[in-house]
């Protein structure tokens, strides 16, 4: 069996990863040809953002064929290459699916708008309410989550774009639809899927008005969610020992995760929840310009390690993904102290408890593009937006600064391969312009360099398959009040790490808290971001984005 706890999974979105064919879109074959990149990384899996048929109307995540491979990506061909050139190199293809809502434009949607009974229970249809929407849900993409259709006078459910109309999961046909689909990619040779949102599908029997918030409360972790999560598990990748499974849960609680991944639960094997990365939103609004909030960061990341460990769940380690800003320009320096801050981060990450993904270009460092014009931007969210606070009236100026902060187009321009034209990512028009910086940051570039981010995250996977500590060891929180230092302990078997990361630019003292004391241990630094680290690991002083691992060991052992 895969264990998955010693395992660093890798993120690729395909379509800016590297275009094979000229057209300026990546594409299959173009992962194909960096495997020997990534096992030379060290990575276990490649999770591929979704390539199948879809209209892209949110880069992919409306799926209107589970079973394809979209011309634009490449062919069923390509895919079955990848995953035995993968098997090869004994790196796991892991697929996403996007089980709560398919394109409008799939045949079962498509039948249930030509009448057809059968297909129109596989999806949310409501009669109006009052002459209008059936409740005052929004979608997370901005107005209301129902769309009238005529010929029905009935609304369908959708909580995200109007062309991602939400799955009737209630319906036992849907199900099985969907245990079809899983069945076939594991057929394929996948040994891993990323399920999307996938807390979000249990609706309740009765909607009904939200007073307090745009509806989520009723459909977040909904009232069958664990059976259905049961279920699939027994009917698709529970038979099999060599799958790996995360779930995205969306606005979820730590009750709910331990349970979708306590292993005696038989529902998924990990889960990735997204409070970490919302200390930046004021007041719960993404679209906010303002500095991260240190002390909430440290609270959250604190709370979910231990509270997970409490109850055996296991957690997705990440800062990064496709709908997230660059970390070392949102939590780093990605001016001055671009590499301290890069591999401050990756430690404070991947030394926790769980799995860590990396997501493609954050292993050289890449930042977020500061696109200063909206024509520049691609994402359907960020134009959205752009939209609604000109209407507010507000300033373009201010506009654009929060998009150059919070748009999902921030770590979805092209991978930066060399020094070459497009940064090797294409020869053709990229869909979306490559980064100005990537002449100075690129893989190329990172290989030559010794003491590269690059070469930092290559320790840092090969250290979790080498130390059991670093995969199983219990974690302890200390300094939690300190307003500049995230530091803990892993404790496993006579051994201990101290991980201690400076996340400001600012030099800062660090002292051992009373109670914590080393006696009877040896000590020597694991992995530090600067030469000549600290010796005493009791006592000493950071230097800007500063970061140091002391492994301790019983004298004796």
């Amino acid at each position: 069996m895969t264990d998955f706890k010693k395992s660093v999974i890798y993120q690729i979105y395909p379509k800016s990863f590297k275009d094979t064919n000229g057209d300026g879109l990546g594409d299959l074959k173009g992962v194909t040809q960096k495997l020997d990149y990534l096992k030379f990384l060290g990575v276990d899996y490649i999770w591929l953002t979704p390539f199948y048929i879809s209209p892209q109307k949110d880069n992919g995540y409306d799926v209107a064929d589970y079973r394809s491979v979209d011309p634009k990506f490449g062919t069923m061909e390509d895919l079955e290459e990848l995953i035995q050139e993968g098997d090869k190199r004994g790196i796991g293809i892991m697929l996403d699916m996007v089980f709560n809502h398919t394109s409008t434009e799939h045949q079962w949607f498509q039948r249930a708008l030509q009448g057809d009974k059968r297909y129109k229970e596989y999806y949310i249809f409501r009669d109006p309410k009052d002459g209008k929407e059936p409740t005052n849900w929004l979608s997370k993409f901005g107005g209301s989550a129902w769309e009238y259709v005529p010929q029905y006078n009935q609304y369908y459910l959708h909580l995200f774009d109007v062309s991602q109309a939400d799955l009737n999961w209630e319906n036992i046909e849907v199900r099985k639809e969907i245990y079809d689909i899983v069945n076939f990619w594991i057929d394929k040779g996948v040994k891993g899927f990323r399920f999307d949102v996938i807390n979000l599908i249990s609706k309740p029997e009765k909607m009904e008005d939200d007073h307090l918030g745009d509806g989520r409360r009723f459909y977040t972790d909904g009232p069958k969610i664990h059976q259905y999560l049961k279920e699939l598990n027994a009917n698709t990748f529970g038979k099999r020992d060599d799958i790996v499974t995360v779930g995205e849960m969306s606005s979820t609680t730590v009750e709910h995760c331990i349970k979708y991944s306590n292993p005696e639960e038989k529902e998924l094997s990990m889960v990735f929840n997204f409070h970490h990365l919302k200390v930046d939103y004021k007041n719960g609004d993404k679209w906010s310009d303002q500095d991260f909030d240190f002390l909430a960061l440290k609270g959250i990341l604190n709370h979910w390690q231990r509270e997970m460990e409490r109850g055996n769940g296991w957690s997705a380690l990440f800062w990064c993904n496709h709908d997230q800003p660059r970390i070392v320009s949102r939590f780093g320096d990605d001016k001055e102290y671009w590499k301290e801050s890069a591999k401050m981060l990756a430690t404070a990450i991947h030394l926790l408890r769980g799995t860590p993904y990396i997501y493609q270009g954050e292993e050289i460092g890449m930042t977020n593009p500061y696109f200063d014009r909206i024509h520049q931007y691609r994402d359907v969210e960020s134009i959205n937006y752009y939209g609604i606070l000109k209407e507010q009236g507000k300033d373009e100026k201010d506009i654009i600064k929060t998009l150059q902060r919070k748009s999902r187009d921030n770590s979805r321009t092209p991978m930066q391969w060399d020094d070459s034209l497009n940064g090797g990512f294409s020869t053709g028009n990229p869909w979306i312009e490559v980064n100005s910086n990537y002449k100075e940051i690129n893989v190329d570039k990172a290989l030559r360099d010794p003491d590269s981010i690059f070469y930092y995250y290559q320790k840092l996977i090969r250290l979790r398959k080498e130390m059991d500590i670093i995969a199983y060891g219990s974690f302890i929180p200390i300094l939690e009040e300190h307003p500049k230092i995230f530091s803990y302990l892993r404790s496993w078997k006579g051994e201990k790490l101290l991980v201690v990361n400076n996340f400001y630019k600012e030099e800062t003292l660090f002292q051992l808290p009373q109670g914590y004391e080393f006696v009877g241990y040896d000590s020597k630094v694991l992995i530090s971001n600067y030469d000549n680290p600290p010796k005493n690991p009791d006592r000493f002083s950071l230097r800007p984005y500063e970061s140091v691992v002391f492994h301790l060991v019983k004298k004796g052992e």
